[in-house]
């Protein structure tokens, strides 16, 4: 008989930005993951495959796909600190094996396992409070797929109420897109300039000193706008400050060669 009182098996999948850009987001996920009482495991693994799917290229989003599903077969659960990464793999893997004989039911049953980081906590494992203290004033931007794809939005308010210190200030029109979209922000750049110059409009007026959000994109979109524009606001991703793993510089700062 199976072991009952043996730990939930998560695979964390990292994400690309996350491993290229900021590390520190993957440990204080692990954090969260191993304090909701859970084994962390990291398989090898590589991208979920949205750049590919989002630009009609089916056959590479399916490599990269059997890939992760392969990778992660052993895990009770995977989780990503990203809705948009989470919900490619949670809505959209179904659809890219859809009528194959070989690979439809294991996608399935692979997508049921996939989770972003927050609602994973929250929804799945009943996590209430964050075992940290932020004393700053925040506020939260809602990234576009973990609210339409995966409903996360109450979860990041939830456990933001729990860190010690912190006050949470709304953002107004926190559930408009950021601009960034991958690749649209490349394809058409004046738009996606013109989406985020108000978002970050909202977010300088809001008056917060720092601005947390669950997607690394969003991020790195927004911290590079106010960057540009002078502004002293913080970015982070909310693993971070939910973790207490807040020594990292933000976002918006600056990086030494190497560091």
């Amino acid at each position: 008989m199976p072991d009952s009182s043996a730990k939930p098996r998560v695979g964390l999948f990292a994400t690309c930005l996350v491993d290229l850009f900021r590390p520190s987001v993957g440990f204080a996920a692990a954090r969260l993951i191993e304090r909701g009482g859970c084994e962390v495991i990291v398989p090898a693994q590589t991208c979920c495959g949205q750049p590919a799917f989002n630009s009609g290229d089916r056959k590479n989003a399916r490599e990269i796909a059997a890939q992760n599903i392969e990778a992660f077969a052993g895990c009770d659960y995977i989780v990503a600190p990203s809705g948009s990464c989470a919900g490619m793999m949670a809505k959209h893997y179904p659809e890219l094996f859809e009528g194959d004989p070989n690979m439809a039911a294991r996608a399935n049953a692979f997508a049921a396992k996939c989770h972003e980081l927050l609602s994973f906590l929250v929804d799945e494992r009943g996590v209430t409070k964050a075992e940290a203290d932020y004393p700053r004033e925040v506020t939260y931007h809602d990234s576009c797929a973990g609210l339409r794809e995966l409903n996360v939005q109450s979860q990041p308010r939830k456990l933001l109420a729990s860190v010690g210190g912190l006050t949470l200030t709304e953002l107004k029109n926190s559930d408009v897109c950021c601009g960034f979209g991958g690749t649209f922000a490349v394809k058409y750049g004046e738009i996606s300039d013109a989406i985020v110059t108000e978002k970050c409009a909202h977010i300088t007026a809001g008056g917060a000193g720092v601005l947390l959000a669950g997607d690394l994109g969003c991020l790195m979109n927004m911290a590079g706008k106010l960057s540009r524009q002078g502004s002293k606001i913080e970015v982070r991703h909310i693993a971070e400050v939910l973790a207490g793993m807040t020594d990292e510089p933000p976002i918006s700062a600056p990086r030494e060669p190497g560091k």
